[in-house]
Parts: structure tokens; C-alpha cells; sequence
């Protein structure tokens, strides 16, 4: 039905409905580091314990008119809470001008709201959920019998991201009796692999290699980390990912065109 509707409306209604999705990420964020459930109790300042009312869990809205603080006791509110509202509702609303309605874009924005919640979650515990990248890996392996780039690169994606991974990892502690990598960041990688594919997935892994590398340089050179600070790569592998998600086919086969002779 939505369909049928001008396309600056059907924007408007899957932004919205993506600041809707943006909020419920926000729980998720919150909830599942702690081990609580995502369903029950209703929504409620983590300060005081008060349950929000429906005009105080308006995506974006709210914490602009609360002025980023609880009515009840004066806590302030996080940014990460409209930050992730309003990366989500542009998610939405860029997916739907991309590609459309269908199987494409409701996968494209699964698999961006799982990585917003992931890059989010590791950012603040450092801390990969298996309850958001084991049911990840099979949901992206199942949009694959429907979209590109189809099951088989997406079986081979899972195998090879995660494994990857892990064989970097495993070299890693064999050399320096330390782990460098944890296994939530393999099975996020295989997560990946399951909705881009094994060759996107690869993209994703260069560009968070690249992107982290330069990271830790800089905090190096500021004096704000050493070689053994400790970074969450899943932040560098969700960014990596949305790249190689929207420009990596691209990329890839400019990198294919420098290499031949």
C-alpha cells in the first residue's frame, strides 16, 4: 500500500518508522549487556526507576523537549539515544530511496540495525552479544535464498569471515601468549558473511584492519593508548561493514581493475 503512495511520503513513513526501529534498538543496547529482557518491564529512567510515558519515548522528539534530562529526577539522558533514533530513521529512509520495497531492502535494514546495535554495545562494554550474532548469522543466511548475493556465497561467507578471524586471532595468541581478538568479533565477522557474502565480507575486514590500524596509531602518537590498549574492534568491523555494504562492490571491483596487468 505504501507503495502506491508519492515517493517523498513513502520516505517519510519508512524514516519514521525507522526512528520507531531506532528506539527499540536503544533498548536492546541498554538491556541485553545486562542480561535483562528486551520485552519486560516497559521503558523507565535507569536513574530513578520511573516508567516513561508514551510522549517522553518519542524518537528524537522527546529528549530535544526533556532538554536531554529525566522529568522526575533531573538524570541526564545519554546522547547515544537520539543519535541512534536518528541513525536509524536515515538508515531507513536512504534504504527505502536505494532500493525500494522488497527483500533487498528489508535486508539491508535487519542487517544495518544489527550493526548499529553491535558498534554501540562494543563501544560502551566492549562486549559482542551471541544473542545478537548467532540469530544474525541465520537470519542473514536465510535472506540469502532471496537476495544476492545468494545462499551459497553466504554459506562461504560465514565459513571464511568467521574463520578468518579466527585463524588471525588463534596467530595471534600463538606469538604472543595473549589474546588479541575475542571470539564475539568472529562470529560478528561470520554474521556479516552471512548477509554480504564471502568477498564483501573480506572488504569488511580490510577496511576495519585499515580503519582500526590507524586508530590505535593515533592514540599512540597522542599518548592516549599504548601497543596493548585495548580496542573494540566490533566499532571498526560495524563501519567497515556498512561501507562494504553500500559502496564495497564498487570498491571491490576497482581493487580487481588495479591488479590486472
Amino acid at each position: 500500500m505504501i507503495a502506491l503512495l508519492p515517493l517523498p511520503v513513502q520516505l517519510a513513513f519508512a524514516t519514521a518508522f525507522g526512528a520507531v526501529v531506532g528506539s527499540f534498538l536503544n533498548v536492546i543496547i541498554f538491556r541485553v549487556p545486562l542480561g535483562r529482557s528486551i520485552v519486560w518491564p516497559s521503558s523507565a529512567c535507569p536513574h530513578c526507576g520511573r516508567e516513561l510515558t508514551w510522549y517522553e519515548n518519542v524518537p528524537v522528539v522527546s529528549w530535544i523537549a526533556l532538554r536531554a534530562r529525566c522529568r522526575t529526577c533531573g538524570a541526564p539522558i545519554s546522547m547515544r539515544y537520539p543519535f541512534v533514533e536518528a541513525l536509524t530513521a536515515a538508515m531507513f529512509g536512504a534504504a527505502w530511496w536505494y532500493y525500494g520495497p522488497g527483500a533487498l531492502f528489508a535486508s539491508r535494514v535487519v542487517f544495518g540495525s544489527l550493526l548499529i546495535a553491535l558498534f554501540a554495545i562494543d563501544l560502551e562494554h566492549q562486549l559482542l552479544p551471541n544473542a545478537i550474532t548467532l540469530p544474525g548469522i541465520v537470519v542473514g543466511f536465510a535472506f540469502n535464498f532471496f537476495v544476492e548475493p545468494g545462499w551459497l556465497a553466504s554459506l562461504i561467507g560465514i565459513v571464511a569471515g568467521g574463520g578468518a578471524l579466527f585463524a588471525i586471532a588463534e596467530a595471534y595468541y600463538r606469538v604472543r601468549q595473549e589474546e588479541g581478538l575475542g571470539m564475539g568479533d568472529v562470529k560478528m565477522l561470520a554474521m556479516i558473511g552471512a548477509f554480504l557474502g564471502w568477498k564483501l565480507a573480506l572488504v569488511t575486514l580490510m577496511i576495519a584492519s585499515i580503519a582500526g590500524s590507524v586508530v590505535g596509531l593515533l592514540l599512540i602518537v597522542s599518548r592516549r593508548g599504548g601497543l596493548k590498549y585495548a580496542l573494540p574492534f566490533g566499532t571498526f568491523l560495524a563501519v567497515g561493514a556498512a561501507v562494504a555494504g553500500s559502496v564495497g562492490p564498487g570498491l571491490l571491483a576497482w581493487y580487481l581493475r588495479i591488479l590486472q596487468p
